[in-house]
């Protein structure tokens, strides 16, 4: 669900800046979009209310990414008091549609047909680290 909505209390609102900005201060040229999903209902069917997604945009299309966009989707458990991060998803997007994908829900592995570099890909790694440390957790990676 778009980040934007989820945004419903102080506390969720600025762990969902935190994201924000660690992302930022690590590509600052990435322009970002709180509500990457459209309000139509194809689009509806999609989206996963016990996610927060964020879209990050470059300026162009970038050959260290292979992409020109990025979906992140924190995935959530549990009810909304008591709701745990579970995982991350992001996801690589040009002109062509998904291009690759890396999941900390699964094997913290970078999949598709092309890849970002691998110091792009150990970058988004560490940033997912970060995410959890944001929201309290320790990364299961780490577990």
């Amino acid at each position: 669900m778009n980040a934007a909505e989820q945004a419903t209390n102080l506390i969720l609102a600025g762990k969902i800046a935190s994201v924000v900005s660690l992302f930022r201060s690590e590509f600052p040229d990435a322009r970002v979009d709180l509500r990457p999903w459209s309000k139509d209902r194809d689009t509806a069917e999609l989206v996963d209310p016990d996610s927060i997604d964020i879209a990050f945009h470059f300026p162009g299309w970038s050959r260290r990414w292979q992409s020109r966009s990025i979906l992140l989707q924190l995935r959530f458990y549990g009810e909304s008091e008591s709701r745990k991060l579970i995982g991350l998803e992001a996801a690589g997007f040009d002109y062509r549609g998904k291009q690759w994908r890396l999941s900390t829900i699964e094997q913290w592995q970078v999949e598709g047909e092309v890849q970002p570099a691998p110091e792009r890909a150990e970058q988004l790694r560490q940033y997912c680290r970060q995410v959890f440390e944001v929201f309290q957790l320790q990364s299961p990676e780490n577990s």
